[in-house]
């Protein structure tokens, strides 16, 4: 019998389009525990499920997605009630109950990974009942797990306040560190001018995220493409809106991508772009993954002046934080990063000296000490 601490690792999403997720399972299976995770997907074409220490089923949204949810249950009830794990983590709200009531049966340790405020989400800001419904499912179930990992300083106050909840571990969205050997050249791959500067965004595709932004200052910049590395419900009204703002020509659709292949997208652009929009309280608190990919590929970023951002990038300067409602702050960002060959490098080698402080290894120490 191994002597081995199991762990479970329980997301309503595919681990491998899940930065956050893979980085958690190489963690710990690199820590010599027993690893294993449950997820879901029904956004990928073509998947199929897996089954082993990675389970991924495959799930289907219809009209009222009764079959959705119902087969999410019935396969975490399942896994958990077989489950000899003894450290269980909810990766979001959606797994948090059943990671909740099936771990205490266990005697389990209960993670719960706060990486949004779940109850404050845009998308759910014309949903009130929505809205209510995981509201009171966090504050009720977020008080029974043992630890609440949080991914900036500011969403651990919040909750803090909300719930009276002390239990909490900061986690940013960090990556691995690395130096991509490898990068693709995306002139050539999507025939692109070489003279183009490319800006990248990249993540899933949701309203709320500065898309409309670029687009909307891309004609005032003939010497920049705009590159979309991601997928999600909104990618077909992305591609339709790039259309209606005649933008099509300088607008690339890449899709989902891997974990393995995305890093060598990354490296291989000019600027990268996290540009949210203060939409609700989950948005003004952003610190995305994103960023962090952007510094590690050493490439200069322009973000939201919202504070967890502008921080990151005001400290390390790596570029610009812009008051994105201001379309000539953006505009002159953009200009400065492309026009000035002096400014950029500079940008660029802040990015690698970032790098060396900002990645997983050294952010996940703070939970391993948790989990001995």
């Amino acid at each position: 019998m191994s002597s081995k601490k199991k762990v479970l690792i329980t997301f309503l999403g595919n681990i491998n389009y899940d930065t956050r997720c893979k980085n958690l399972y190489d963690n710990f299976s690199a820590n010599k525990f027993d690893v294993e995770f449950l997820g879901f997907d029904w956004m990928t074409d073509g998947f199929s499920e897996t089954h082993g220490d990675v389970s991924i089923f495959k799930l289907k949204k219809g009209f009222l997605s009764l079959s959705f949810y119902l087969k999410f249950i019935w396969h975490i009830k399942l896994k958990l009630l077989n489950t000899k794990a003894s450290i269980i983590f909810a990766e979001d709200i959606y797994t948090l109950p059943f990671a909740v009531i099936f771990g205490k049966l266990k005697r389990a340790k209960i993670y719960y990974d706060s990486r949004e405020l779940f109850g404050y989400l845009a998308g759910l800001k014309e949903k009130k009942i929505k809205q209510a419904f995981w509201k009171l499912t966090e504050k009720f179930f977020i008080k029974k797990a043992d630890y609440v990992m949080v991914t900036g300083p500011m969403d651990g106050e919040f909750l803090k306040k909300e719930y009276g909840i002390k239990n909490l571990i900061l986690l940013r969205n960090l990556p691995r560190y690395y130096k991509s050997e490898l990068k693709l050249d995306l002139h050539s791959h999507l025939q692109i001018d070489k003279t183009k500067k490319i800006i990248l965004y990249q993540g899933v595709l949701l309203k709320g995220r500065g898309i409309e932004k670029i687009y909307a200052v891309l004609n005032e910049l003939s010497d920049h493409v705009f590159v979309i590395a991601g997928g999600g419900e909104y990618e077909e009204y992305y591609k339709k809106l790039a259309a209606e703002m005649d933008v099509n020509d300088k607008v690339f659709f890449l899709g989902k991508l891997t974990q393995e292949d995305l890093p060598k997208i990354t490296a291989s652009v000019d600027i990268g772009v996290s540009l949210i929009e203060n939409l609700s309280i989950s948005y003004y608190h952003a610190l995305p993954n994103k960023l962090f990919e952007y510094i590690m590929a050493d490439v200069p970023v322009i973000v939201s002046d919202l504070p967890q951002m502008k921080e990151i990038v005001d400290k390390y300067d790596v570029g610009f934080a812009v008051d994105i409602d201001n379309k000539a702050e953006l505009i002159d960002a953009l200009k400065k990063l492309a026009d000035d060959t002096h400014l950029y490098e500079s940008k660029k080698q802040n990015c690698h000296i970032a790098s060396q402080e900002l990645n997983w290894e050294k952010e996940v120490t703070n939970l391993l000490k948790t989990l001995t």
